[in-house]
């Protein structure tokens, strides 16, 4: 098969968590073909992702899900038309890391294609670029998802600076911990988010804590706990907790500790690009407010498409083409790092 003005051709894997992604992407940004398959029911009546179960599911998928993504981008001598597999090496869950890198190195051999290991965070910053051809170093990235939250200043590819982080929980396990309790199921930021879009905002007062220090850092167990101490005392006392007006309360406070730590970071560094990814970056408000922001003060907001938001393989393959082509490859000793960091 010839594909016609190919540039370079990547296969993405992505399975550090509880979805199997796999995508296929020519140069950095021209999507041939991007799947995933969700594990949200299996794991929603345990109220949060089953290691366990999860590394089981990713075995099952993967190789139905690879023959579909090859299909769908029109692919069918992977060995003469693949140049690279990118495959996600850490941070995430071992198990699940372990099936996506076991397999990206069994077809590197099988295929002889040289093979690069991602930081998953590194995809996230790679969403936007993916997304966006325009997008250019240096910029700020903020990374809000149900495992991370940071602030990262992206001086160059390839060259990151950690400019803060949460201290406990990230803002989207927060979103979780909150919608258990209210019964309204895993995950919860959507849900949660639809149910605010009808609320009153400032009809609970939840603390935004750290937002009136210098520091960019953020700490959402504290809010967290608020929020579910608001919920027992309304049960306690049989007062009746109007849903919509608490979840508006609730994410209004997510919000803005996010926005306050954002603004900092932009004010330190001078710099006004702004990206923003992770599965919390497909939430309504947050991306509603960051626009009216960003309008007013003159920055220049990138934010992916929702299906670019959560976890999936166009990140790590466009983040595997970026860096294949500054220099950097692995080999079949590549292992995955459940703590990997890069900065």
């Amino acid at each position: 098969m010839s594909l016609t003005g190919k540039k370079f051709i990547t296969l993405g894997i992505e399975s550090s968590c509880d979805d199997t992604c796999l995508a296929v992407v020519n140069g950095q940004d021209e999507i041939l073909s991007s799947l995933i398959s969700s594990q949200i029911k299996s794991h929603s009546k345990y109220g949060g992702v089953v290691p366990e179960l999860a590394s089981r599911m990713h075995q099952e998928a993967i190789l139905p899900l690879l023959g579909q993504a090859l299909g769908e981008a029109g692919i069918n001598e992977p060995a003469a038309d693949i140049d690279l597999i990118a495959v996600t090496a850490g941070p995430g869950l071992i198990g699940s890391l372990l099936v996506g890198v076991m397999t990206a190195k069994a077809l590197s051999q099988g295929w002889k294609i040289p093979l690069i290991g991602v930081n998953h965070l590194e995809g996230h910053i790679f969403a936007n670029a993916a997304a966006a051809k325009d997008l250019k170093p240096p910029f700020i990235s903020v990374i809000v998802s149900g495992g991370h939250s940071e602030i990262v200043h992206v001086r160059d590819f390839g060259e990151y600076t950690l400019l803060g982080s949460t201290r406990d929980d990230a803002a989207g396990e927060a979103y979780d911990k909150v919608s258990k309790i209210l019964g309204l199921g895993y995950p919860g930021g959507p849900v949660i988010d639809r149910l605010a879009q009808n609320g009153d905002p400032c009809a609970y007062s939840l603390p935004r804590p750290l937002s009136g220090t210098a520091d960019i850092e953020f700490s959402f167990s504290g809010l967290k706990t608020a929020a579910v101490n608001v919920i027992n005392n309304a049960l306690k006392s049989g007062t009746e907790l109007n849903l919509e007006d608490f979840c508006a309360s609730f994410q209004n406070a997510v919000i803005e500790s996010l926005i306050s730590k954002i603004i900092l970071a932009v004010n330190k560094t001078g710099v006004v690009n702004v990206t923003l990814s992770g599965g919390v970056a497909a939430n309504s408000g947050l991306r509603k407010r960051l626009g009216i922001i960003s309008a007013s003060s003159g920055w220049n907001l990138y934010m992916p498409p929702a299906a670019l938001c959560t976890d999936n393989a166009v990140m790590i393959a466009a983040a595997g083409y970026n860096s294949y082509h500054r220099g950097n490859i692995s080999d079949l000793s590549l292992s995955p790092d459940p703590s990997w960091e890069i900065w």
